[in-house]
């Protein structure tokens, strides 16, 4: 079974986004190091950036994802998606929290 976080930000560059998110994963035993950045052209001439990163825990098991999606119009796109068979119920709770901390102002409520 698995846990997802998704949230959309408005004003916050995808590249430093995932910087964010990986430093906040680290502070709770978690590595999200190797991601894979794409960058895709649309008609107008602008870009969009995918940011796609395994998550390992301390001894190196995929134990999750994060997805980010930067849209030409400003808006970004995240899932954190973590398997709570092998993460705690409390490093996603405090994972959560720590992610609504620093990046709520940011946050687009639907």
């Amino acid at each position: 079974m698995t846990v997802q976080i998704k949230k959309t930000y408005r004003g916050l560059n995808p590249e430093m986004l995932y910087d964010e998110i990986r430093d906040t994963v680290g502070r709770h035993g978690l590595n999200a190091a190797q991601a894979n950045l794409q960058t895709y052209s649309v008609s107008s001439g602008a870009t969009q950036s995918r940011v796609t990163v395994p998550v390992r825990n301390s001894d190196g098991t995929e134990c999750g994802s994060i997805h980010i999606l930067g849209s030409a119009h400003g808006d970004v796109r995240m899932t954190v998606i973590l398997h709570d068979t092998l993460v705690s119920s409390e490093v996603v709770q405090a994972l959560q929290a720590d992610i609504d901390f620093m990046l709520g102002a940011y946050e687009v409520k639907w």
